[in-house]
Order: structure tokens, then C-alpha cells, then sequence
């Protein structure tokens, strides 16, 4: 402790020296932070009361809604009013503006005149159908319209009807039409016929009657019906009359063979036995026949021609035609039509023709001196063959004759005869079946028609058809028809714009390898040719090869994609 002291003594001056500067710089601080410093105000005190706060936000820009509609109308057109102001409030509802409906007041009273229109023709087709003052094309559409078709058979080419068939609407039964006549007096189709209607140029006087154009199953209806009705159509040319052989067979057990062998046979009369007896009104009509037209003769239709010409050619060279072939059936529409009329530039003379229909290029045929005669039960011409057929009736009376339906569609006949049945399909599958008459399988287009008559008893079966459609979406040969009329049994050859194929003789997978090769389009080829080997793979080279779980897909494919393609 001494020691401590000691030392402080020794360094007292030192640290007394640093003691006194410490207290000199301290001192110094306080003087200088007080001359510095900011004078503090003196405080106020208040009572605390409540009271608004202002705040002012000054800028510029475009004012959005949180929430906004617009608002248009359906129809334009000039405003005359507007009922609301900016900013208003609006209800559902509500009027906001008036426009000037001067131009669709005019319209509404068009289309109330339209309606009143349509309204009178459809009334007076009523009228006109039961006294036979219409054509069945022209009624189909008034009636179908009006709602006012259940049931139809058994061929139709009418836009409305067939949509209602397609809905559902129609029930429509598809027949073969030699069998039309027959059921109908067996009392098959509902009962037998109560009233008949039947257009005709004249009546003779003992009551008997001379059709028009068409003589159809009129024969069969007048003999079994109690009432009928004749409607005598002035824009029908008397000199029709002589154009008719009206023969009616009888029923089973009967029914005697029918003694026609040949095309040019007349083995009836030429009117429809009646008597005053039996007509019960007589309607005077003045309607020309509503015909169509028929579509232009293309290249595809004159390639095919020209692969059938070919072919007939080949069978007189090899013994199995004679020169001027065996009596020629054709079908309804402008691909049948176009392939026959094709035969006006072939070698082929003394022509005759056995069929259903007689069109366009019937009337080519005689004009080129290539037909002698032609046997059908009605003549369906364009508008422009209607003119034709009128302008030389004289000389195509000679040479045309119209028939009953169950005679010109007669299977005995079309067997006995011989004849080359030309037909149009809408697709054929590789094992040559044919669909003549559903789209995609289920839609029904116009129905079989006469073409099954013809098919299973002719001497020849030709099918023709595009070898696609739809601008090629959609191929016309199929690995399987989407609906059968015609099985591999009937058919002999098909033809399409890319060639002809003859399956005569050949087995199912012989005939797929001929129709690929010769009718299917390119773009379509490889795929049929791989189904096909396939299905012999899978199958084990099986009598017809399958593959069932891709059989449809194509058209499935089609309906789902809109082409057949992959």
C-alpha cells in the first residue's frame, strides 16, 4: 500500500495535469452545443375534438370503371330516341334506345306474305292430291313440309321428305320395286287400296284410261281400289297415247308365266282397264311435269363410260355378248345417265334397252340411231329432255314403250331377257358389296329402288361409282360397306374413273386385290392393301378376312374428323 502511494506522489503533477485538461474539454463541448443549439418552443396545450382530415389528389389520365358491359343491339339501323342519360342508373329490360324499324317492318311483311304463300300452295297440293292434280315430287315436298307424311314407300327423291326420314319423323320402308304392286294387293302394306289417283291424257269411252309419262303401279292400285279418281292433265300431249302396254299378272296359286321375250313385246293393252263404273270424279289439270335437272356429263362419267365400252368390246371377242350387246338396264341419276349416254360415241348399234327409268340419254341414244327400242315404266327426263321428248314425240313413240312396274322391274323378265343391269353405288366394300342407298351407314338417301331387281337376275351386274367423294375425304371403297343392298353374290363389275374391275369367278380375297388394284383411288390404296393383309394374318388367311374392330373405322373416322384419312 506504501508502495501504491508511493508512485502516486511520484506522478501526482502528471495526472493532475490531464485531469485538468479533461475537465477544459468538457467545458468546451457544453459551451459549443449550447451556442448551437436550436431554441425549443415553448409548448401549448388544447382539448382534443373530432374533426375531418382533407386531402387533395391532383393528376391527369383516363377515368376506368372498376366494373363495366357494352352494350349492342342485334340489328342496326338509324336511332330515333334514346331513353337513358350517361351515368344512369339501367335494368334489365329496360329500353335504352329506339331504332328505325321502317325497313324491318317492310321485311316482317314480306315474309308474313311468303307464309301466306306457302300456306296456299300447301292447301292447294292438298286439293290437288286427292283429285291427282300433283306430281308426287312436288306433294312429297308440300306434304313433308306441312308435317303431313307418316309413313312412305317405296322410293323418294325429295329433300324434305328425306330429311324427315333422317329424323325420325317419317317412317319409311325401303322395297324392292317389282314387290310394290304384289303387296299391295296381298293387303301387305296396310289393308288394301281404298281411293287410287291416276293422271291420264285421256279417257276412252268405255272408261278405260291412257296415262301420261308415268304408268307406274297405277294399273295395279285402279284394279283393287273402290273409288278412283282420274285427273286429265291437258299439258299432256295426246299422241302419248299407243306408248303404253299394260299387262297385270295374276296372283298366287294362279299367276302364269309372263309371255314377253323380248324388249319391243306388247302383251297388254295400251290403256289401264277401268270403266265409268269405277271412276268417281274426273278433274281437268293443266300442271306440267316438275322434273330435274340432271348434272353435267363429266370427265369421271365419260372415263367410266370408256372402261365399260372397253369391256363390252372384250366379252364380243370372246364370244360371251353378241354386237349389239344384250338389252341395257340403267338406274336413276346423272352418273347412270352420263355412262349410257357415253355409248352414243362407241361402236355398239341395234341397241335395246329393258329398264325401269328412261332418261336423257335414252333420247341420245335414239337420236344417234344407235337405239331400235326402249321398254320402262316412266320417263323422268331434265327439263331440257322433257322439251326433246315433246318436240319428237312422233318418232320416240315409236320406239319408247311404258309398262307396269312389276312388269319393267320383273325379275323373270330381267332373267329371261338377259339383261346388262347398269346401277350406281354409293360405296362398295374390297369383297364387292355394295350400299346403294344409306350415307355412312345410317342416313337413307333415296332407297333401293329397282336396282336389287335387276342385280340378282341380270346377265351382267355393273356397279359405278366415284372412286371418292366429298373433294376425297371420303373413299367409295371400303374394307365393309356401312349397309348392305347388294352381297358379293350378285355382283360381277365395278367401275370407277380409275378403272374396271371384273370379279367373275374370283374368290372374296381374289376379287379385294381387283378392286383395290383397278377402282380405288391412290390416296386410298396403301390403306386398303394393309387392312387386307392384315386381316389375312389375323384371321389365318380366313375365307373373307376381317378385322372387326377396324371393319368401320373409316367411316367412323370420317364422321369424327371429317375424312377418312390418317
Amino acid at each position: 500500500m506504501q508502495v501504491i502511494w508511493g508512485k502516486v506522489r511520484q506522478y501526482k503533477t502528471w495526472i493532475l495535469s490531464v485531469v485538468l485538461l479533461a475537465l477544459v474539454a468538457a467545458g468546451g463541448t457544453v459551451y459549443y452545443q449550447g451556442k448551437n443549439a436550436v431554441p425549443v418552443a415553448a409548448g401549448t396545450t388544447m382539448t382534443v375534438v373530432r374533426g375531418d382530415i382533407q386531402s387533395v389528389v391532383s393528376a391527369t389520365g383516363t377515368i376506368s370503371a372498376l366494373n363495366s358491359v357494352e352494350i349492342s343491339s342485334r340489328v342496326t339501323g338509324l336511332l330515333t330516341d334514346v331513353k337513358v342519360k350517361e351515368n344512369d342508373m339501367v335494368k334489365a329490360g329496360q329500353v335504352l334506345a329506339v331504332l328505325d324499324d321502317t325497313t324491318l317492318k317492310a321485311q316482317v311483311a314480306q315474309y308474313r306474305s311468303q307464309l301466306e304463300n306457302y300456306a296456299t300452295i300447301y292447301e292447294r297440293s292438298k286439293k290437288l292430291a286427292a283429285i291427282g292434280g300433283q306430281s308426287i315430287q312436288q306433294l312429297d315436298g308440300a306434304l313433308a313440309q306441312a308435317n303431313g307424311v307418316a309413313r312412305r314407300l317405296p322410293y323418294q327423291t325429295n329433300d324434305e321428305i328425306r330429311k324427315q326420314i333422317n329424323s325420325g319423323k317419317i317412317q319409311y320402308i325401303d322395297m324392292h320395286l317389282s314387290h310394290v304392286a304384289q303387296q299391295s294387293r296381298y293387303g301387305f302394306l296396310g289393308g288394301k287400296v281404298d281411293v287410287a289417283i291416276v293422271e291420264a291424257v285421256a279417257i276412252t269411252e268405255e272408261g278405260h284410261i291412257i296415262p301420261s309419262t308415268s304408268l307406274g303401279n297405277a294399273a295395279s292400285f285402279i284394279q283393287s281400289a273402290d273409288i278412283v279418281i282420274v285427273e286429265v292433265n291437258t299439258s299432256q300431249p295426246l299422241e302419248l297415247e299407243g306408248m303404253h302396254d299394260v299387262y297385270i299378272p295374276l296372283d298366287p296359286p294362279h299367276r302364269l308365266p309372263i309371255p314377253l321375250v323380248k324388249a319391243d313385246d306388247r302383251i297388254g293393252t295400251p290403256y289401264i282397264p277401268c270403266g265409268f263404273d269405277k271412276i268417281t270424279y274426273i278433274v281437268p289439270c293443266d300442271l306440267p311435269d316438275a322434273v330435274r335437272p340432271l348434272a353435267p356429263i363429266d370427265e369421271d362419267a365419260k372415263a367410266m363410260s370408256g372402261h365399260l365400252i372397253e369391256f363390252f368390246q372384250q366379252e364380243i371377242k370372246q364370244g360371251r355378248l353378241p354386237k349389239n350387246l344384250l338389252p341395257l338396264q340403267s338406274g336413276v341419276g346423272s352418273v347412270a345417265n352420263a355412262v349410257v349416254s357415253g355409248l352414243v360415241d362407241s361402236p355398239f348399234e341395234d341397241l335395246s334397252v329393258f329398264t325401269e327409268v328412261i332418261q336423257d340419254g335414252m333420247f341420245d341414244l335414239i337420236d344417234a340411231g344407235k337405239l331400235t327400242f326402249a321398254s320402262g315404266t316412266s320417263i323422268t327426263p331434265s327439263p331440257d329432255g322433257l322439251k326433246r321428248l315433246y318436240a319428237n314425240l312422233a318418232e320416240y313413240r315409236k320406239k319408247i314403250i311404258l309398262r307396269p312396274q312389276e312388269i319393267s322391274n320383273s325379275p323373270e323378265i330381267a332373267r329371261r331377257l338377259g339383261v346388262i343391269a347398269m346401277n350406281t353405288a354409293i360405296e362398295l366394300d374390297i369383297y364387292g358389296h355394295v350400299n346403294s342407298t344409306h350415307i355412312m351407314g345410317t342416313k337413307m338417301m333415296n332407297g333401293i329402288g329397282g336396282s336389287g331387281d335387276y342385280a340378282r337376275n341380270a346377265y351382267l351386274t355393273v356397279f359405278c361409282t366415284n372412286s371418292v367423294a366429298k373433294g376425297g375425304a371420303i373413299s367409295s371403297i371400303v374394307p365393309m360397306v356401312s349397309h348392305f343392298d347388294h352381297t358379293e353374290h350378285d355382283t360381277h363389275i365395278f367401275v370407277t374413273e380409275r378403272g374396271l374391275a371384273d370379279v367373275r369367278g374370283l374368290s372374296p380375297k381374289e376379287r379385294a386385290r381387283v378392286i383395290i388394284d383397278k377402282c380405288a383411288h391412290p390416296d386410298y390404296q396403301p390403306m386398303l392393301l394393309d387392312y387386307l393383309e392384315r386381316a389375312e394374318k389375323a384371321t389365318s388367311f380366313a375365307h373373307t378376312p376381317h378385322l372387326l374392330e377396324e371393319a368401320l373405322s373409316w367411316h367412323t373416322r370420317f364422321v369424327q374428323t371429317g375424312t377418312m384419312k390418317k
